[in-house]
């Protein structure tokens, strides 16, 4: 197989696997046939994405991805553990998740399923930069949001501050929040972002970025590479307020149970360890 090929079935061309190094045959028709078992059961559908990662060496892990779009909704598990255990617990994972009421957090915590990304390394290069459109709401909802996509972290505008605040896994509660106002989120440029957080051996890091002043997350992939998520139009703003313009305003994008409010973050928290 080919560094990166894509599956899709003839019966149903919405149901695409990608996969990625030396994933056997087998292993794609076993995931695809579990998944189809999940959505059936749980009467969910819409397109189905999958990712099948395989690694080229023993001591590394296999990482699986899976998302389904169903109308008003999305959902996302990502998985990484050694060969088809991932997939294995990857539907697990989806079929939990699918089978919790809407306003409860599918997950345990800590989540055995998913080790801290916790660790002090070297400094890791930025492979990925998510220019988001980001959604104004509430910490409860976000909660949700998080949840249902699997993230660690998730950065959104909070609807009653209009600024940028996370939302994470953290601390023996589970989900907390952490606002850039509220809680003075560090003003880092994005070097120093990289640095604080490989060397503090942080999962993630919330930032205020010292250029746009606009609120940020970096984090750690499942390969130790950082990605690093900012507000659709951060740059735009930075730009203007440079050139002495007014800032254009950011327009929305767009089994226990979830409180009215979630516990605030203590100020300058960023791991979940």
């Amino acid at each position: 197989m080919g560094t990166f090929d894509g599956w899709s079935s003839g019966i149903d061309p919405d149901f695409v696997v990608t996969t990625h190094g030396p994933v056997p045959s087998g292993e794609v028709t076993r995931v695809v046939r579990g998944l189809s078992r999940i959505l059936r059961r749980h009467g969910v559908e819409g397109p189905v994405r999958v990712r099948l990662r395989w690694p080229g060496a023993e001591d590394e892990a296999t990482l699986v991805q899976a998302g389904v779009r169903a109308p008003g909704k999305a959902f996302r598990v990502q998985v990484a553990a050694p060969g088809r255990f991932a997939s294995t617990f990857a539907l697990e994972r989806l079929d939990l998740r699918l089978g919790c009421p809407p306003d409860e957090l599918s997950r345990p915590w800590p989540d055995p399923a998913r080790p801290s990304l916790s660790a002090v390394t070297e400094l890791r290069p930025i492979v990925r930069r998510k220019d988001c459109r980001l959604q104004v709401t509430t910490p409860a909802a976000a909660a949700r949001v998080l949840d249902a996509m699997d993230y660690d972290a998730h950065l959104f505008i909070d609807a009653t501050t209009g600024s940028e605040a996370v939302v994470c896994w953290t601390g023996p509660l589970g989900v907390r929040t952490l606002g850039r106002l509220r809680d003075s989120a560090p003003v880092l440029v994005e070097d120093e972002a990289v640095d604080r957080l490989c060397l503090g051996g942080l999962p993630y890091l919330f930032f205020t970025d010292a250029d746009t002043r606009r609120g940020r997350l970096l984090y750690r992939r499942f390969d130790g590479d950082l990605a690093l998520v900012t507000a659709a139009g951060a740059e735009d703003r930075s730009r203007d307020r440079d050139r002495g313009r007014q800032p254009r305003a950011i327009a929305s994008c767009g089994r226990r149970a979830l409180p009215a409010t979630l516990p605030e973050a203590a100020t300058g928290f960023v791991s979940r360890g």
